[in-house]
């Protein structure tokens, strides 16, 4: 018996009635397990379920857009927000929300580990209907921040004294939870005081489900009706399904792999930029992740349009080349021996890999990363590890490559990812052993921007250094792959990854 089956089948039970009840019930399901019911730990669960919301919200490109807050702008000097809050808004309850209670979810938020710690604020308070942020210094990504599932609005009365969430999670969006199991399930239904656009479909289930082969199951005998992180093992099989559609959109995180700038063989930016050019990005976005979309030419992917650069032809893209990344080496010393491997005063040019198979195509990438390297005389040896080895190994310095994926949109502005990446002192998920002033300066003018009409000249020059430097090598650009019931209407794929959009969902008409 196929060894999925059975887990296949316990899964049908948490899901039964779904096509027996009077009202039809539309069943999503994606990896994510819900750990907890406090916004510091699952609450990018309750943001894409519609059932919280933040007083921000992003458009696909990643602009600020009203949420609970309608407006909000700076002082001169750029360290006072005022963010004013929209009116005659519910919690789930029924009660109000009030400019004390968005007060006591944000103040909470300041003090639990979260992005609002990374805003340097100094204060946060309630004048009238607005909230006023008091930041030590200008902080322009502020309201990109408040869109970040950890600063959701809830009821005070989801708080204990301590200021945990471990009852219900009372919220305002348009839809409420009726039954919540952690980790994998929740029943919502349609909140009919909501403030908005008033949800078309009445009774919603989730289930967080880990295993890419058993949601690629429920896709396809039609017990989920929409599943999103389809692998790409299975997209051949449910692209077959005349009940299903897949879609694709191109996502803000990228495989990459860092390098230890002070190595030798890594600390010469010739020898970063050789490995760039070893690395075939078409072989490995269409073989290994079995995307048809766009090859990764650049660090950053078209739909964050901000910082895809177009229009900036001082901005070398990346390419695969690989006669020029074999003499790149040959100029920084590397000579071929009689096995076709590179040496430099008898020492042979080796490097270990670390990655991870928490994403199961990190080992993949790795494994094609290993050959491409090879060809070019350089020998790697992949490190199938923990997660967290490559931090750790960050920080006793013993890391040479480190291969991941980074998302650059855990707050909708990239910025939020590289203050900490570039850092003088590096990042776990950032540089290692490499600073450029230069790049430093960028972007803390992008930060406090005193020049806002200079913005795209600085972010194009942050690319520009990136893609020279190489203290990061970007290989491929991800792509959300959601398999959609043909029986659904009106689905939108949001390329942040904050919305699952479910209250504009309806049933297609026969």
């Amino acid at each position: 018996m196929n060894k999925f089956v059975p887990v296949f089948f316990t899964l049908l039970l948490c899901l039964s009635g779904l096509g027996h009840s009077a009202a039809p019930v539309l069943s999503i399901s994606a990896p994510w397990e819900i750990t907890s019911r406090d916004p510091s730990k699952s609450g990018f669960v309750f943001l894409r379920l519609n059932i919280a919301e933040t007083l921000v919200n992003s458009d696909p490109q990643g602009k600020p857009l009203p949420g609970l807050a309608t407006s909000w702008g700076q002082s001169a000097e750029g360290t006072t927000w005022r963010f004013t809050l929209r009116q005659g808004v519910l919690f789930h309850d029924n009660s109000p929300m009030t400019v004390d209670a968005v007060l006591n979810s944000l103040q909470i938020a300041l003090r639990k580990p979260g992005v609002l710690a990374k805003a340097g604020i100094k204060s946060i308070t309630a004048e009238g209907n607005d909230i006023v942020i008091a930041l030590n210094a200008p902080f322009s990504p502020l309201p990109a921040f408040l869109a970040h599932h950890t600063t959701q609005i809830l009821a005070p009365s989801c708080y204990d004294a301590a200021g945990n969430v471990n009852k219900e999670v009372i919220a305002t969006g348009p839809y409420r939870i009726v039954t919540l199991q952690p980790p994998q399930k929740v029943e919502m239904e349609a909140f009919a005081q909501y403030w908005g656009n008033k949800a078309k479909i009445q009774q919603v289930k989730y289930l967080g489900v880990g295993r890419g082969e058993t949601r690629a199951l429920m896709a396809e005998s039609g017990d989920a009706h929409l599943v999103f992180n389809i692998d790409p093992a299975s997209m051949k099989r449910l692209g077959r399904q005349q009940q299903l559609e897949l879609r694709s959109v191109p996502l803000p995180r990228v495989i990459l792999f860092k390098v230890n700038a002070a190595l030798p063989g890594l600390s010469d930016v010739r020898e970063r930029r050789a490995l760039s050019l070893a690395l075939d990005r078409k072989a490995i976005t269409r073989a290994i992740l079995r995307q048809e979309g766009d090859v990764l030419s650049q660090l950053f992917p078209p739909n964050m349009q901000d910082w895809h650069m177009q229009a900036a032809p001082t901005v070398q893209l990346v390419r695969h080349d690989r006669d020029e990344a074999e003499r790149l080496l040959a100029v920084c010393g590397w000579k071929k021996n009689k096995s076709g491997m590179l040496e430099r005063q008898g020492k042979l040019f080796q490097l270990e890999l670390v990655t991870f198979p928490d994403r199961p195509e990190l080992p993949l990438v790795a494994a094609a990363i290993q050959d491409q390297l090879r060809a070019i005389g350089i020998a790697v040896s992949v490190n199938i590890a923990n997660s967290s080895e490559i931090p750790v190994r960050h920080k006793n310095n013993t890391l040479q490559l480190g291969l991941y994926a980074r998302n650059y949109s855990l707050v909708p502005n990239p910025l939020g990812s590289l203050i900490e990446d570039f850092a003088e002192q590096g990042a776990d998920w950032g540089a290692m052993n490499w600073f450029n002033p230069t790049l430093h300066k960028a972007i803390a003018d992008l930060v406090q921007r005193p020049d806002p009409a200079g913005d795209a000249a600085q972010r194009a020059l942050v690319v520009r250094i990136l893609h020279e430097e190489l203290p990061l090598v970007p290989v491929a650009w991800y792509e959300q792959t959601v398999a959609i019931s043909k029986k659904t209407a009106n689905v939108v794929i949001d390329p942040f990854e904050r919305s699952y959009g479910l209250a504009d969902i309806e049933w297609r008409q026969p």
